[in-house]
Order: C-alpha cells, then sequence, then structure tokens
C-alpha cells in the first residue's frame, strides 16, 4: 500500500499547484490579448482549466487529510486557500458534502448522485451544480472581478478567458472524470460497495486528464492516498 504518512510530499505537490496557478494567473492577466484571436488562445485557456482543477484536486486532498497529515490545521488552511482561490467555496461545507459522498456513495444521500430522473451526463451536471449552487457565492464571485477590473485595471478580456471560462471548464472536467463516468451505473449494476468503476487509463494520460482522479475506486478504497499516490495503489490492484 501507498503510504500517504510522507511528512511533506503533499504539502510540496500542493504548494507547487497553487504556486504554478497564481504565477500562470497573474502571467495571463498581464499580457495583451486585445488583438490575438481567441482561437490562438486556446491551449492557454485549457492550460488554466487544468490548473484550476489541480486546485479543486489539492483541497479534495485536503478535505482526506492527505495533504499534510502530521497537521490538520496546516492541512485544513492549505484545503481553504486552494477552494477559496478555485471559487470562493466553503471548505467546511464543501468537506461535509464530500464525506457524505463516500459514506453513501450512488444513493439518495449522496449530493453528488443523480436524483434518478436526470441521468445523462447534461442533466446529472446541472442537477450537480445546483445542489452546490450559492446566490452569495455567485455574487460575491461578481463583486470581486468587477473590483479586481476597475481597481487593478486589468482586460475584461484576460479576465474572461483566463479566469471565468478555465473555471467552468474544469467544473466540467471534475464532474466528468470524478462523478459521472467513475459513478454511473454499470448495465450490469453496480459491483462493489463504493460503487465506483475505475478508468484504467495510462499514467501520463490519467494525470493529463484529471490529476489521477480516473482511478475512482482506488481513491473511494484507500481515501487517504493522496491523488499523485493513486497510480501506485492502481498497479498493486491490478497486479493481485
Amino acid at each position: 500500500m501507498v503510504s500517504s504518512k510522507n511528512l511533506y510530499g503533499g504539502l510540496i505537490v500542493a504548494f507547487a499547484i497553487i504556486g504554478i496557478w497564481a504565477s500562470s494567473w497573474c502571467l495571463l492577466m498581464s499580457v495583451d490579448v486585445s488583438e490575438v484571436n481567441n482561437l490562438l488562445l486556446s491551449p492557454l485557456i485549457v492550460l488554466q482549466t487544468f490548473l484550476y482543477t489541480g486546485l479543486f484536486i489539492t483541497a479534495h486532498d485536503a478535505m482526506h487529510g492527505a495533504v499534510f497529515p502530521s497537521n490538520l490545521k496546516i492541512n485544513n488552511f492549505i484545503g481553504a486557500l486552494a477552494v477559496g482561490l478555485y471559487a470562493l467555496f466553503s471548505y467546511e461545507k464543501l468537506q461535509k458534502k464530500h464525506w457524505l459522498h463516500h459514506h453513501n456513495p450512488a444513493s439518495e444521500l449522496d449530493p453528488d448522485f443523480h436524483n434518478s430522473k436526470h441521468k445523462n451526463f447534461f442533466a446529472w451536471y446541472f442537477n450537480f451544480m445546483l445542489r452546490y449552487w450559492s446566490w452569495t457565492r455567485l455574487l460575491s464571485l461578481m463583486a470581486l472581478y468587477n473590483v479586481i477590473l476597475f481597481t487593478f485595471h486589468i482586460p475584461e478580456k484576460n479576465l474572461t478567458l483566463f479566469w471565468v471560462i478555465p473555471s467552468i471548464l474544469s467544473s466540467v472536467q471534475l464532474f466528468y472524470f470524478g462523478t459521472f463516468t467513475p459513478h454511473k451505473e454499470p448495465s450490469g449494476g453496480y459491483k462493489n460497495i463504493h460503487c465506483a468503476q475505475t478508468n484504467p487509463l495510462p499514467t501520463w494520460l490519467s494525470f493529463i486528464t484529471c490529476y489521477h482522479f480516473g482511478y475512482h475506486y482506488e481513491h473511494h478504497e484507500h481515501p487517504d492516498v493522496p491523488w499523485w499516490g493513486l497510480p501506485k495503489v492502481f498497479q498493486m490492484q491490478r497486479e493481485i
């Protein structure tokens, strides 16, 4: 089994993701893209989406105590910071809902699951987002957007392309690889208590798609293992 008790590994990875995201965000906000075709900026939008997803994955690991297991105060602070930077989410509220998901997967008590009516991707995604919707958070994000726009005079195009769009695309990425694909019911029904299945991609592709979130059965079986430890768990499971 991969040990999640590496004292500083999770801390280093978390700081790296937050630092790279922050550096990229600041750089992209300072670049003049006013005359550049949006299509040519697509690779940068994809990169920023990937980094936004990394913020949420970092917070997700913190919810399981995997960022800094030897000091839960620091662990939770980093989780709150990551999910706050992601979209001003409340770390405590997300953590409670996430543990409901782990304790009651694919049931009516699971906040991430569909309501037995909205099973297709788009309906499930919409229903999923409604459960995490908050007018207060939306208004706070809008206020923050305008403060940054008018106080720091960052072009609206930069804010839209490298902040708003990547955060939305990231939610789709996380939903598809972390909820829809691993928790939709197989044709023969669920085959384990976690009601989860793994997307058996090669390690490099698993990382690119969603920080190994596709190794989902392994995550539910060993929730204290950080995302970067899941490939080893996946390989060990396949060798059994």
